[in-house]
């Protein structure tokens, strides 16, 4: 189903409407300066937060989940004064696991009153499907987690740096060999989630961008998420990798732009 388009700002009217993005894991506020420079002369104001553990953003002082990471995003735009401004309208785009969170943003139960939903969703080789070899990455950290105790035995613990590599490549998670414990176990507890059972509740609508060699978040994902939520419209980018907020940020730009 094709989304509704909105006519753009009529000119003359200077308030721009909010763009709320929130990056992957491993990215910073600064993942979307190509799309604030596309966005940077139409009638969108683009917002980005470092989020808890990237950034300048400290970390948790526990692991969060995706509900938690949604709490604090409502509370840092009430922070920071971006939530309920006048009549402004807002919207939200998140990037790999900053998709999680958008979803989450639009369809939980969130833990604080006086918030006002986005009016559209945009979702950028988004996180949140679940597949059997996410079962697989998470026993994989388990695993990695344990062998401590392995490496702990005598003779065996000068093996340890070049297990803990072995073991982390097999599982294909580098950013878990780098994180701290506590960012250790929220990279667990977000992508053991499976987010498919909240997409038919997805009342807004919905553009999803992605690239068709996304070997991150496959396009299979995208098809799913363009099948189960109700109101989406996706933008398909051959030959494109996991970073099409990036790469295609100048496409993506203008179609944002034309809805408003």
């Amino acid at each position: 189903m094709k989304n509704p388009r909105n006519p753009k700002n009529p000119k003359g009217d200077s308030s721009k409407k909010v763009l709320l993005c929130l990056h992957g894991w491993g990215g910073s506020a600064h993942s979307f300066d190509q799309l604030r420079e596309a966005l940077h002369d139409t009638d969108v104001e683009v917002i980005a937060p470092d989020l808890p553990g990237f950034g300048d953003e400290p970390e948790p002082k526990e692991a969060f989940t995706n509900d938690d990471y949604a709490d604090w995003v409502v509370k840092w735009m009430k922070n920071s004064g971006k939530l309920g401004i006048g009549n402004r309208d807002w919207y939200v785009l998140g990037h790999s696991h900053g998709g999680r969170i958008a979803i989450k943003l639009v369809t939980g139960k969130l833990h604080t009153t006086n918030f006002t939903l986005p009016t559209h969703l945009f979702l950028c080789a988004s996180a949140g499907i679940h597949h059997p070899r996410h079962t697989k990455r998470v026993i994989g950290l388990i695993l990695a987690k344990g062998g401590k105790a392995l490496f702990a035995i005598p003779g065996i613990k000068k093996l340890e740096p070049l297990g803990k590599k072995l073991l982390y490549k097999l599982v294909r998670v580098h950013d878990y060999e780098k994180a701290s414990d506590v960012m250790r176990k929220t990279m667990i507890n977000v992508t053991r989630e499976d987010l498919r059972p909240l997409l038919k509740s997805i009342t807004l609508p919905t553009d999803l961008f992605w690239g068709t060699d996304d070997g991150m978040t496959p396009y299979g994902d995208a098809k799913i998420m363009e099948a189960e939520i109700p109101n989406a419209t996706l933008h398909t980018f051959k030959g494109v990798h996991h970073g099409v907020h990036r790469d295609k940020a100048k496409e993506i730009g203008e179609i944002i732009a034309s809805l408003y």
